[in-house]
């Protein structure tokens, strides 16, 4: 990535973070952000997509007595919640593939916005972007291999290696592996495509139909924060064992609001992983941590993608 445009300042690079909830537009210069607005994500992409990028038509173009959002932007990087195709030249590459998200299936988001912008631009999942960016400006820089994972509206994991982000035939899709039930939680998942995998278990809409409740309206000692933690503490031990990332970085409104939610993983993470993995300076499960960036790691993670784009 050039970090300077010609003048000697970094360049001017624009983002959208392409959540489950809401769509935010971000202007950055450097990891400096100088600019960001949201729209919800609704049932209508086009019209989404539409709001989103005339946010950034209007910086694109902002004459240079608007200070530091003074236009042109360089590139745009697009961080989307998944599955995302990924693969350059295959027919979904760009569109979002079978979603929860209601309305999104299919939906072209790499089309739609070069369609209104020309300048270079990448798509990748939030996830790998969030995890681009905590390498980049957060806590794993000099990591080879790390991972970044969102608990929120959905779940989902990026991975990071030799700072490129883990592409196979898709992206990983860790949020919908499953684990261990508790002995005797007959709750059978909120997920409309696996039930009870992770994401159908300690997601938002899987706390509100466990609870009834809004995932930050749950008391701290209410009993389902015990189901949660070991639930997610098995999902880590396994992220653990089998891609031994150097560092796990934790996202999302979920954990983000409860981090005593994080301390009660870690020890279900120590009791699973029952002494087999070596230390290396450090105990395993301690290699669990809340990003760095916190509430950015995402929209500097669709940074980190503008920045690619400019090679």
């Amino acid at each position: 990535m050039d970090d300077h445009d010609h003048a000697g300042a970094p360049p001017l690079l624009a983002g959208i973070e392409l959540g489950g909830t809401k769509a935010i537009a971000v202007l950055a210069r450097g990891r400096a952000i100088v600019a960001r607005e949201s729209v919800p994500t609704s049932a209508d992409p086009a019209a989404t997509l539409a709001a989103v990028c005339s946010v950034i038509a209007r910086w694109h173009l902002a004459s240079p007595a608007s200070g530091p959002i003074s236009g042109p932007v360089s590139a745009i990087g697009i961080a989307s919640f998944g599955p995302v195709g990924l693969r350059a030249g295959t027919l979904g590459y760009g569109h979002i593939l079978k979603t929860t998200k209601p309305g999104w299936s299919g939906f072209d988001v790499l089309g739609t916005v070069a369609a209104a912008f020309d300048l270079p631009m990448v798509i990748d999942t939030d996830v790998n972007a969030a995890a681009l960016a905590e390498e980049r400006w957060g806590g794993s820089g000099g990591c080879r291999v790390h991972a970044y994972v969102t608990i929120g509206t959905g779940v989902g994991g990026g991975i990071v290696v030799d700072g490129v982000p883990l592409h196979g035939f898709l992206h990983p899709e860790i949020g919908h592996v499953r684990v261990p039930r508790v002995a005797g939680d007959g709750f059978a998942g909120a997920c409309p495509f696996h039930g009870d995998c992770v994401e159908g278990l300690v997601a938002g809409p899987a706390l509100a139909a466990r609870t009834g409740m809004r995932g930050e309206d749950i008391a701290d000692d209410h009993p389902v924060w015990g189901l949660v933690a070991q639930e997610l503490g098995d999902f880590l031990a396994n992220m653990l064992l089998s891609v031994a990332p150097q560092r796990i970085a934790l996202g999302g409104s979920v954990v983000l609001r409860r981090p005593q939610l994080i301390a009660a993983a870690r020890r279900t993470v120590a009791t699973r992983l029952a002494g087999y993995l070596p230390d290396d300076g450090g105990l395993p499960e301690d290699r669990i941590a809340v990003a760095t960036l916190g509430t950015d790691a995402g929209p500097l993670g669709a940074i980190a993608l503008a920045g690619r784009a400019l090679g």
